[in-house]
């Protein structure tokens, strides 16, 4: 209900409560068990076997389940257990992660802790629990008071409400207990409502409860906590999807195998079941032959790589001031091309700051003030007080008037001396809507002064006299116009602009007669404030926009300020739009999705207008990252791909619900994390593009050893073999291959982008079929030497050393050579001459296993030649692609 369009004394009627005597205790009683406690219904939990059994739909998790039981029954204990294993790190990493929405909803449930409140029962104000209040009860609130549910205000003085976790806004926003008439009003504009969890900087207020747990607006946040969040990541989307082609494909091509081998025996007549011994095959041979090239098209490493590439970028993110919460999200943030920035904390530093003063009729540096009546005004004129810590300001009370107490100190004036010496204040007058300026009135020893500050227009109009050149003067039009043109100045900048006058009485005036106080005042000048920029935005922009990403501000603050921070950082262009929230409110889906291109700004945004920008930016295949501090950015970092909270300055709530938490609250960090990223995505193109060579090898080298009449080239346990190996730590390697330098001047990854693209189809193939023209040569001739026995284990070792070098291809994408990258990743250049160590230990020693005959060494020598002609062709291609004007770089 819109509380906030009707009279308070109506609100109070309509919800049948009483100003002075306020609820009963029997009616409160009543209305708790009708409405509930004031409390954040808990989300239900998972139980850990829905857990499991969701980890393993995966389709690659399937796929492996499948091949794996197949091993184990085909008697391959050792294959089917390592398959077992690389599902149980995948999974148990999967299930570790789990958990997180319920942690962002336990962190806000903790705001609600029980703490007690005054509130009028039965005529008297008695402290109640605050879940044990309910609707309709009239509470009383002060300086330092937490909002304990969402309230009508009844009467209020001088009431400053810190909404910046809700609504995004850093500066304290004044309240009222006005009717507001405006249709659509924004949350940050309810000046006469109260919201849960916000908190009373300064003033006194009588307030009605209005809504209660889950029907507050803080409530409402934590539903959408509370919801699932079914989407997939652009990368988990494109591992399910390379899943299922690899199964079809897979079966396919080893249904074909099996049923030509069945046919071949059937047409030489030796059709049998089982050779039980004998040389000839059998089906159940030709069976094994068709598991084997199954479980052999299964990359069963790419979990293990996956979890553990992710794992050790994480490692290197967090020394990049990034803290990685949920593995994915490294990988994930490589993939963004929009990001949905808040502005207050995240671009901006969340301090309201004088960033220009105007002071005896000329402009003046912020640390070069030297107005005494005006740095006294900052000082004395202020309810508000800071602190310092290893150089950096905490802000005690209002924003603003804090801004101006950093002002003085950045001149050298400590506030408290002046506090000191002038006790207290004689009188005061509290800045109201209507006046828009407040004053303070000190005894000196020539009689008495007033300072009065406030908005411009209202401070001009009652000064006579201008502070100019460091004399007193009439005040002229000329004056006047001058003044006026430099604070629209600051205006269409979107400061915060403060006038500042004084006067002095030598006897003591009526003080409660305001307006023949607050007249024929001295101005003394004016200031600019804002939230300013951090340093490092501008140019974390620049970056963003040439690696193709869209900025896009989604703030809490009015559309005026807004749109200057999106014009300072240079994201606005012709045909851009800053639209507010009641704006895309107004928007039906569709028409909405049409404009998100084009807008840049989203002023007095809101959690549910968030969430709702960000699922539409997913369904036009947008991959996105949000950013945020605050309780009311919590959903919609929740929903992104990856959400990125501010680790100094962010509430718990955020931190908890988001992917990526930043250590150091800079947005640079961001880019930095998303050059890691993308490096992690060219390294699981890297390890498929090698697996998948070696799949091509294994099923075409097979397909035509069939066709072409040739003896089955590899044994079952030879295919497994080199699978397990392939699969292991040379695979693995490729995904520890440092970031490129050039991959910030790439467009983003299309969400709905193949993993595997063109380039790597086209290397997968000729790679492919160059390595099996070489091993049907090598089953044709006896080129490289060697006794007959010893062929098939000279086609099983070369086929083993040619991908062992088709790794160091794997290495790099397009036209650019392997060799000037090749030593940058030396584990990878130790683990394959390990794993060369390893194959050399099988082909001499494990004759009895793998069927292998002892080679000398002057065949090795021969082997490692034969074989490093992948490496050549590859480079020679390359080379020839770079001759042609239209090759490109990956």
């Amino acid at each position: 209900m819109e509380f906030f369009r009707k009279e308070a004394e109506e609100v109070i009627s309509e919800l049948q409560s009483n100003e002075e005597k306020g609820l009963s205790a029997a009616e409160a009683e009543s209305r708790i068990q009708r409405y509930g406690k004031n409390i954040f219904t808990p989300k239900e939990k998972e139980s850990i076997l829905v857990k499991i059994y969701e980890s393993l739909k995966e389709p690659l998790i399937l796929i492996l389940l499948i091949s794996g039981l197949i091993s184990l029954a085909m008697g391959h204990i050792a294959d089917g257990l390592g398959i077992f294993v690389a599902v149980l790190i995948a999974t148990s990493i999967s299930i570790i992660q789990e958990g997180k929405s319920d942690k962002a909803f336990e962190a806000l449930s903790k705001l609600s802790e029980d703490v007690h409140v005054k509130v009028v029962r039965d005529g008297k104000i008695v402290l109640q629990a605050q879940s044990e209040l309910t609707v309709g009860d009239i509470i009383h609130l002060e300086t330092g008071d937490k909002v304990p549910a969402d309230a009508r205000i009844i009467h209020s003085s001088n009431l400053g409400i810190d909404e910046s976790m809700l609504t995004g806004e850093a500066e304290a926003a004044s309240k009222n207990s006005l009717k507001i008439e405006r249709d659509n009003c924004p949350l940050a504009e309810r000046k006469n409502m109260l919201y849960s969890g916000t908190m009373v900087i300064e003033g006194r207020a009588i307030a009605i409860v209005t809504s209660i747990g889950d029907k507050t607006e803080m409530g409402k946040i934590a539903d959408e906590l509370k919801g699932e969040i079914t989407s997939q990541t652009p990368l988990q989307q494109k591992l399910a999807d390379l899943g299922k082609r690899i199964s079809i494909i897979g079966s396919i091509v080893a249904a074909g195998i099996f049923l030509f081998e069945v046919f071949k025996m059937y047409s030489q007549g030796i059709l049998v079941l089982d050779n039980l011994g004998a040389a000839l095959p059998g089906i159940k041979d030709a069976f094994v032959t068709s598991v084997a090239l199954i479980v052999a098209a299964v990359p069963e490493g790419l979990p293990t790589m996956v979890a553990i590439t992710l794992a050790f970028n994480m490692q290197k993110m967090a020394k990049n001031n990034a803290l990685v919460r949920k593995l994915i999200a490294c990988e994930t943030i490589g993939s963004v091309n929009v990001i949905c920035s808040d502005k207050t904390g995240t671009l901006t530093e969340n301090k309201m700051t004088v960033v220009e003063v105007w002071a005896d009729g000329n402009d003046v540096s912020v640390d070069q003030l030297r107005n005494e009546e005006m740095l006294q005004n900052f000082c004395l004129n202020s309810t508000a007080d800071i602190s310092k810590k290893d150089g950096k300001y905490e802000f005690l009370g209002n924003p603003t008037e804090c801004s101006l107490l950093v002002c003085a100190d950045k001149n050298n004036i400590n506030y408290l001396h002046y506090r000191k010496e002038y006790s207290e204040p004689v009188s005061e007058y509290n800045f109201t809507s209507a006046r828009k300026m407040m004053s303070t009135a000190y005894q000196t020893e020539k009689g008495f002064r007033l300072y009065t500050k406030g908005s411009p227009e209202k401070v001009l109009s009652i000064c006579d006299r201008i502070l100019y050149n460091g004399t007193i003067v009439p005040m002229t039009q000329e004056h006047i116009n001058e003044i006026e043109a430099k604070i629209k100045q600051l205006q269409d900048k979107a400061r915060r602009v403060l006038g500042f006058a004084f006067n002095d009485f030598t006897e003591e005036p009526q003080w409660e007669d305001i307006y023949n106080v607050e007249k024929n005042l001295v101005f003394t000048g004016f200031v600019g404030i804002e939230d300013p920029l951090r340093s490092d935005v501008k140019e974390a922009i620049d970056h963003c926009r040439r690696a193709g990403i869209t900025v896009k501000i989604l703030t809490g603050d009015n559309i005026n300020t807004a749109r200057a921070i999106a014009g300072q950082l240079g994201i606005v262009k012709n045909d851009s739009l800053v639209l507010e929230v009641t704006d895309i409110d107004a928007m039906s889906d569709q028409e909405l999705k049409s404009k998100l291109p084009n807008i840049v700004v989203i002023a007095r945004s809101n959690p549910t207008a968030k969430m709702r920008v960000v699922k539409l930016l997913q369904e036009i295949n947008a991959s996105v990252v949000v950013t945020g501090d605050g309780i009311n950015d919590a959903p919609a970092l929740k929903s992104a791909d990856v959400g990125v909270a501010m680790g100094i300055a962010g509430t718990e709530v955020s931190k908890e619900a988001s992917d990526i938490v930043l250590l150091d609250d800079s947005f640079s960090t961001i880019v930095k994390a998303i050059k890691w990223g993308r490096g992690i995505y060219e390294n699981f193109q890297r390890f498929i593009q090698f697996q998948l060579t070696v799949n091509v090898v294994a099923f075409v080298t097979v397909i035509l050893a069939e066709v072409m009449g040739y003896a089955m080239p590899f044994t079952t346990l030879q295919l497994l073999w080199v699978n397990i190996i392939m699969d292991g730590p040379p695979a693995l390697t490729l995904g520890l291959e440092p970031p490129r330098e050039h991959l910030l001047e790439k467009q983003p990854i299309r969400r709905n982008a193949s993993i595997v693209t063109k380039d790597m189809l086209f290397k997968i193939v000729a790679n492919g079929l160059f390595i099996v023209a070489g091993l049907l040569l090598l089953m044709d001739t006896q080129m490289l030497g060697g006794t007959a026995a010893q062929q098939s284990t000279i086609v099983f070792t070369s086929f083993v050393l040619f991908q062992l070098w088709n790794a160091f291809n794997s290495r790099e994408f397009g036209v650019r050579s392997i060799f000037p990258n090749l030593l940058k990743n030396k584990t990878m250049v130790g683990v394959v001459f390990l794993t060369f160590l390893v194959q050399v230990m099988v082909t001499q020693f494990g004759g009895n296993v793998f069927k292998t005959v002892p080679l000398e060494l002057g065949l090795w020598f021969k082997i490692i030649g034969f074989t490093f002609s992948i490496v050549i062709f590859s480079e020679v291609l390359k080379l020839i692609m770079r001759a042609f004007p239209g090759a490109k770089t990956a």
